[in-house]
C-alpha cells in the first residue's frame, strides 16, 4: 500500500439483531464479521424485556468475549453490538460502546459510527447547562441532546438532536471534507497516471490546451459543443 492511502482506515463496526431468542450470540458472530473495523475494543448490550444488560472491553472482540458466560449472561431478543476504531475521545473502558444510559422512564443503550463535527462546543455548552459526562465520546453528547429535546417520540428527538445549529461548525467542517476529497483525488489521479504527473486531471485546468494523455500514450482534448435541432433546419 502506498504511502499516500496509508492514512484511510475502516471505522468502527456496528451491528443488531431484533427478535431472535439468541440475540446476543448472532450480534457477536456479526461483530466477528466487522472485526477489521475496529479493534481497540468491542461491546454488546441485550434486551432483556426491557431491562437492558451489557458487557463491553478492550482488545479484540474474542478478548473481550473470551468467557462463554459473557455471551450466555446477555439475555434477551434483542441486540445491538460495537467495535471500535477510535476517531473521537480517549482509547480507554470508558469509550466504549455501547453506552447504556438509565433514566426514570427506562433505559437507552446507544452506539453510532461517526463524529459530531460540533462535539467540542455543544459538548461546553450541555456542561454549562450542568450536563454531566462519563466519558469523552461524542455519542454521549448525542444522548444528551436526545434527552433534552421537547419532541414526543424517541425518533422524533434523535431527528432534533442530528439537525445541528452550529452553522459556522458545520460550513467549517464541509469546506475541511472538500479540501480532503481534492487532495486525495489528486494522489489518486497521480497514481493512476505516474507517466503524467505534471499535467492537471479533469476540470483541473492542464496546461496544454485543454490535452489530456491517457494511460497508453493517446491525447483527449476538451471541446466544446452545440446541439442542433434537425427540425429546426428544415425549416
Amino acid at each position: 500500500m502506498s504511502a499516500e492511502l496509508e492514512d484511510i482506515h475502516e471505522e468502527c463496526g456496528i451491528f443488531g439483531v431484533w427478535g431472535h431468542p439468541d440475540a446476543s450470540r448472532l450480534t457477536y458472530f456479526g461483530l466477528h464479521a466487522l472485526q477489521h473495523r475496529g479493534q481497540e475494543g468491542a461491546g454488546i448490550v441485550s434486551n432483556d424485556n426491557g431491562h437492558l444488560i451489557g458487557h463491553r472491553g478492550l482488545g479484540l472482540l474474542t478478548q473481550v468475549f473470551g468467557d462463554e458466560r459473557e455471551i450466555e449472561r446477555l439475555k434477551g431478543n434483542c441486540a445491538i453490538g460495537h467495535v471500535r476504531y477510535a476517531t473521537a475521545g480517549s482509547g480507554t473502558t470508558d469509550n466504549i460502546q455501547p453506552f447504556i444510559f438509565r433514566f426514570h422512564d427506562g433505559d437507552v443503550a446507544l452506539c453510532h459510527n461517526g463524529n459530531l463535527t460540533n462535539c467540542p462546543s455543544l459538548r461546553r455548552k450541555l456542561e454549562d447547562e450542568g450536563a454531566i459526562f462519563h466519558s469523552n465520546s461524542d455519542t454521549e453528547v448525542l444522548m444528551h441532546l436526545i434527552r433534552r429535546s421537547m419532541q414526543r417520540t424517541f425518533m422524533d428527538k434523535l431527528k432534533e438532536a442530528l439537525k445541528g445549529d452550529d452553522t459556522d461548525a458545520i460550513k467549517a467542517a464541509t469546506e475541511e471534507l472538500t479540501q480532503m476529497f481534492y487532495q486525495m483525488s489528486e494522489k489518486l489521479y497521480q497514481q493512476a497516471n505516474p507517466q503524467g504527473g505534471a499535467q492537471a486531471g479533469p476540470d483541473m485546468g492542464g496546461q496544454n490546451g485543454g490535452a489530456q494523455t491517457g494511460p497508453n500514450g493517446q491525447q483527449y482534448y476538451d471541446a466544446d459543443y452545440k446541439v442542433v435541432d434537425d427540425d429546426e433546419n428544415k425549416k
